[in-house]
């Protein structure tokens, strides 16, 4: 499923060069991005991954946008302005028509979203005062949770919840935060997914992603530079560290070139 089309980056050209995010794009020649049920933009660190995916959720107006703010020239919104200088086309839905609206389930999901929601969760599984919240949230009294909690069976249960979270590592609340929030029919931003995640996880998650895409009427758009996720999702990719955001094979890239070398190089210690 296609909800997002197509997007295109404001040309508009400004004198000073440290302005963002013009400079972030400076020097690029730029067509529109134009996308598949997977697409990935790939690049090194300073290459705009996070920045494109947050101005296309400011455009679209997906849920877990950021509002980002400029160098401090003058009084102009200079992020404001480059937002509304971008364009985009919708896809069309299973009748052939334009799709009007982005699905309201749909989310901008950053890597510092999983890693705030894992020391979210080990806090609230380990404090009392989360355990405190969680009752009163199923309908107790602040009196009765305290109550509860200062009992024999309310200890017991602080316990066990401590072993689990002890159980559980960071990776795996990765996993569960992906479980949770990726639900069918909807369009996700996703900014570098793989953090947490061992190789193994990675490729698993890749993999749910595909299955999404290709059976739950989803569209993913995702910065990676993981090899793992790159050569595992059936994905258009966008290498943004070219002057004109070549479109490669996964293989060919950098970072994937240079964990194939390193390995080739160490050959001889896996014989």
């Amino acid at each position: 499923m296609l909800y997002l089309n197509s997007f295109k980056l404001s040309e508009r050209k400004v004198n000073n060069p440290n302005i963002y995010p013009y400079n972030i794009f400076r020097g690029k020649y730029i067509e529109p991005f134009v996308f598949t049920p997977i697409t990935v933009f790939y690049g090194n660190n300073g290459s705009g991954k996070s920045t494109l995916l947050n101005i296309i959720a400011n455009c679209l107006e997906i849920k877990g946008k950021e509002y980002a703010t400029s160098n401090s020239y003058g009084i102009v919104d200079y992020c404001g302005s480059f937002s509304a200088e971008c364009s985009y086309s919708l896809g069309e839905d299973e009748f052939g028509k334009e799709i009007r609206r982005i699905p309201k389930n749909s989310r901008y999901i950053k890597s510092e979203d999983i890693l705030y929601e894992i020391k979210k969760i080990q806090q609230k599984q380990v404090l009392s005062d989360g355990m405190e919240y969680d009752y009163v949230k199923k309908g107790m009294s602040l009196s009765q949770a305290k109550k509860y909690l200062a009992s024999k069976e309310g200890r017991k249960q602080e316990e066990y919840i401590k072993f689990s979270q002890e159980k559980y590592s960071n990776g795996e609340t990765s996993l569960q935060y992906f479980e949770e929030y990726l639900q069918p029919d909807a369009l996700y931003l996703l900014d570098e997914p793989e953090v947490s995640l061992s190789p193994a996880n990675q490729v698993l998650l890749a993999k749910e992603i595909n299955k999404m895409a290709r059976l739950l009427q989803c569209q993913f758009i995702i910065a990676t530079h993981s090899p793992f996720m790159l050569g595992t999702l059936n994905a258009k990719i966008y290498n943004l560290d070219t002057k004109e955001y070549d479109v490669e094979k996964w293989s060919d890239l950098a970072n994937v070139r240079y964990f194939y070398n390193f390995f080739k190089q160490h050959e001889s210690d896996f014989e």
